[in-house]
């Protein structure tokens, strides 16, 4: 039963990831665009969790733990150069 639900959620977030890598590149504003790649973030930190579960080891937590302070670190540095237009002042 558990086999079953992990494949239902992986499928299903493989999905969304497309359909986030779609509005990444067809997306009609660059905060359009960013906020998909955010939400690229959180889908890969759902599939190490689900894969993690899956087989059972609690490695890929802390490497999910990892992606999602990048994922934190890396908008926030791209919606500061959208308003500002630099990184560094």
């Amino acid at each position: 039963m558990l086999k079953t639900a992990i494949l239902i959620a992986t499928v299903l977030v493989c999905i969304s990831m497309f359909l986030n890598l779609w509005r990444v590149f067809i997306g009609p504003s660059r905060p359009d665009r960013i906020l998909a790649l955010d939400t690229m973030y959180i889908n890969s930190i759902a599939l190490i969790i689900l894969f993690g579960i899956a087989s059972s080891t609690t490695l890929y937590f802390e490497a999910a733990l990892l992606i999602a302070m990048l994922g934190f670190v890396s908008t926030a540095a791209m919606c500061k150069y959208i308003l500002r237009g630099d990184l560094i002042e």
